[in-house]
């Protein structure tokens, strides 16, 4: 009894990994290319995009949303954000925007 015991346990720890690597897998983003620019895809459909200040002859770089991302919060969100240099806590913000934007 005590060996189906342990079994059962290694069963149920195999399953939980199992299922949180599918979970994991859920949420990856396909890089790609979108316009010529990086575009990050959930189920072949685009969620976030970078467009550079450089190639569209901008002040600021833009990073955008597309409406597959789930940012909704009542009636108006930003979709795009300008981006004139990369911090750490910019890093952070848009690493949590794409987790929502997935989510």
């Amino acid at each position: 009894m005590k060996e189906r015991a342990r079994e059962v346990k290694a069963s149920a720890r195999g399953a939980s990994r199992a299922v949180k690597a599918a979970e994991d897998e859920a949420v990856v983003l396909a890089p790609k290319l979108w316009y010529g620019m990086p575009a990050y895809a959930l189920d072949g459909k685009v969620v976030c995009f970078f467009q550079s200040a450089e190639k569209f002859r901008a002040r600021y770089a833009t990073l955008g949303f597309s409406d597959r991302a789930n940012l909704d919060e009542g009636t108006m969100w930003p979709a795009s954000y300008a981006l004139k240099e990369l911090t750490a806590a910019d890093e952070a913000r848009i690493g949590e925007l794409v987790g929502k934007a997935v989510g």
